[in-house]
């Protein structure tokens, strides 16, 4: 739905918009491309992507190299849910119909893209491949914290400069539309940038008689992606529904009972599917064929997983270590030893056939 000529979206008492949205994130395509990143060859770009792509060559492979980082982090916070972060392969938007939707789904997907932009090019920086920057310049001479002074030293992650390149080349064509949907990816963006700065940390060196810290020496180093991952999958299950506001200039809850959200915050306009079955038209795969625990009461049990279809049990037999002794100095060694499991996978989905039938 697009906004009134005015630039006005009105609406009333809790009800929901649903909008659709172009499926445009079309940069995460240069994960695909690897070493050979042509700036004409990624469909849909933004000019202002397209002239950041021609300018910074290097840059852009990097991102593209950096994208399958966001992704398995995607899969591995998602792996125990209907919805699993899976990707389509040959699709250029690499979620397929699934972005269409304004789900919360697309919101964490929006914010790790985002996030996983800002990590790998600070990374990449820090260990010099890279020749606009380098270390965080700001970084020098002393400083104070909690425990006394102490020298700035080593190389700080430059994030700063991660953030601005990212803001610039991912937002470009939000900027550009300026929609609805537009201010829900832009509001998530932002979300997963600030995600990777909260978990900068400062490490130091000690130095003095004895290994005393009378003197340090310290830097600022970004965590684990793992941790940004674990923080943004929180931010999920806390996503905030929202609508637009009546200026159609920025968000209000969708319901009185709902806290307002923060930048922190990720926000969504519709409503999930239950991922149940394979519709190609939300983008969902189905959980038909998905490995689930019989015994689990969680979101990953046959119950959940299977959306009540059953499941089919397999028994396989799977290689382990086992029998593992450490040996001085310094290994340890372990036999391999076969054990036979059971193995549940949920039924597929009856066919329309059957259903016919029925």
């Amino acid at each position: 739905m697009n906004l009134m000529p005015s630039g006005i979206c009105f609406y009333f008492s809790v009800a929901i918009c649903w909008f659709t949205s172009r499926v445009d994130s079309s940069w995460w395509y240069m994960g695909t491309l690897g070493s050979q990143v042509m700036c004409d060859n990624i469909p849909g770009l933004a000019n202002k992507q397209r002239q950041l792509c021609r300018q910074h060559p290097k840059i852009m492979h990097c991102i593209g190299a950096g994208i399958k980082d966001w992704i398995e982090e995607c899969q591995h916070q998602f792996q125990h849910h209907r919805w699993n972060c899976s990707t389509i392969s040959r699709d250029h938007t690499l979620f397929g119909k699934l972005l269409l939707r304004s789900s919360r789904e697309a919101a964490f997907v929006y914010a790790i893209s985002s996030a996983g932009v800002v990590h790998t090019l600070t990374r990449a920086c820090s260990q010099g491949e890279l020749e606009p920057c380098s270390c965080d310049p700001e970084k020098k001479g002393s400083a104070k914290d909690s425990r006394g002074s102490f020298t700035w030293g080593g190389c700080s992650d430059h994030i700063d400069y991660g953030i601005r390149f990212a803001q610039a080349f991912v937002d470009a064509k939000e900027r550009k539309e300026r929609d609805a949907r537009a201010l829900m990816n832009l509001h998530n963006n932002r979300a997963g940038r600030k995600a990777v700065k909260r978990f900068m940390t400062l490490e130091c060196k000690c130095h003095g008689v004895s290994g005393s810290c009378s003197v340090r020496t310290c830097w600022l180093a970004m965590a684990d992606f793992r941790k940004t991952g674990e923080y943004l999958r929180k931010k999920y299950n806390g996503a905030v529904q929202v609508v637009m506001n009546q200026y159609g200039t920025g968000f209000t809850v969708a319901y009185r009972a709902f806290k307002k959200p923060t930048k922190n915050d990720l926000v969504y306009f519709e409503n999930s599917p239950d991922y149940c079955i394979r519709d190609h038209e939300v983008g969902s795969v189905g959980t038909g064929g998905r490995l689930c625990n019989r015994t689990s009461r969680g979101v990953d049990s046959c119950e959940v997983m299977c959306c009540g279809r059953g499941y089919d049990t397999s028994r396989v037999t799977r290689m382990t270590k086992c029998g593992c002794k450490f040996h001085w100095c310094c290994a340890v060694h372990c036999k391999d030893c076969h054990e036979v499991v059971d193995v549940h996978t949920c039924k597929a989905q009856k066919s329309a056939y059957w259903l016919d039938q029925t």
